[in-house]
């Protein structure tokens, strides 16, 4: 078997696990409203803003997603993540001049409450004389920012949350988004954040009720879920600039992974960070360099930086697709 009949192969067996899975998956309860809500949000942003040019628009994700094991979900195979990257970019984002769909975990961070407490509405807050409440001292500063941030980038229009909890609702809703971003080609960017399970159950193949305990072993078959990276790369939205991330615990293979993503998944550039050091700073993987990023002191992010350097990479992209 030759290359090209080897490469037909590969990517027939891909398109029938996509089908698979898509077929598999509970659809989406709200995709309409999703749907109305991302035409009219990019509808929006694609007006002139200021400088006289339309708006670049970013499809952030963040944090990890869930693959459920029975229908009626009571347990789940998680994937670890914070959210602290995904949120911390957005707002980098939006200051860059950038339209942002925050594509988020339930619960994770999000952005403009990364800087509140785990619990804010008790710790924030506090009891007057009365039956009000009002912001502890200590916290006044902080719910402010927070409050006054996000609602200037709500109301504004130039910030749209959707969240997602499982794996099935993730890759639905990044489809619906990508597909709906295909209109503004090389104005979209998406910077794929999230922690993307690798294993699932089908839909089909879960039982219905929670899976009752009383046995020492519980076998349970898990399929790998297909690859959407290079999907989404090529089919549906094929214009856009991309960014991946590959996080590793080992630093002596972490560049040679990266360096597989972006042959593997054709990614316009992979940030490779160290669990142990990825606060501090992330190496930026293209075809023709790395670029070490690191944040400038400790009081600032690492995703300053960054989000200033994929800024100007995904200008130049643009204006060499425009060419």
């Amino acid at each position: 078997m030759d290359a090209a009949n080897r490469s037909e192969d590969v990517e027939q067996t891909l398109e029938t696990q996509v089908k698979a899975f898509f077929d598999s998956a509970p659809p989406l309860h709200n995709s309409h409203d999703i749907t109305q809500k991302l035409n009219q949000f990019i509808q929006r942003n694609s007006s002139s803003s200021e400088n006289g040019e339309a708006r670049r628009i970013v499809c952030v994700t963040s944090g990890g997603t869930t693959a459920p094991l029975e229908q009626r979900c009571v347990r789940y195979v998680d994937n670890f993540s914070s959210g602290h990257r995904g949120a911390t970019s957005t707002e980098y984002f939006l200051k860059a001049g950038y339209a942002v769909i925050f594509l988020g975990r339930r619960g994770s961070f999000q952005p403009f409450c990364r800087s509140l407490p785990d619990d804010p509405l008790i710790e924030c807050f506090e009891p007057t004389n009365g039956l009000d409440i009002q912001v502890r001292s200590a916290y006044s500063e902080t719910v402010k920012r927070a409050i006054v941030d996000h609602h200037t980038a709500v109301a504004g229009g130039h910030l749209l949350k959707l969240p997602f909890g499982t794996i099935f609702e993730y890759l639905q809703m990044l489809q619906i988004i990508a597909v709906s971003m295909r209109c503004i080609g090389s104005r979209a960017m998406f910077y794929l954040a999230a922690a993307v399970s690798d294993y699932y159950v089908p839909w089909k193949e879960m039982v219905e009720h929670k899976i009752q305990s009383g046995s020492h072993l519980l076998d349970v078959k898990l399929v790998q879920v297909p690859k959407m990276l290079s999907v989404l790369r090529e089919n549906w939205a094929p214009q856009a600039f991309c960014i991946s991330f590959k996080l590793e615990t080992d630093s002596s293979i972490l560049l040679n992974k990266g360096n597989a993503a972006l042959e593997k998944y054709k990614m316009h550039a992979v940030v490779a960070n160290e669990l142990s050091t990825r606060k501090e700073r992330v190496v930026v993987i293209t075809r023709t360099e790395k670029i070490t990023v690191l944040r400038d002191n400790s009081e600032s992010d690492v995703e300053n930086p960054l989000i200033q350097l994929l800024s100007e990479r995904h200008a130049t992209y643009i204006k060499d697709s425009s060419r």
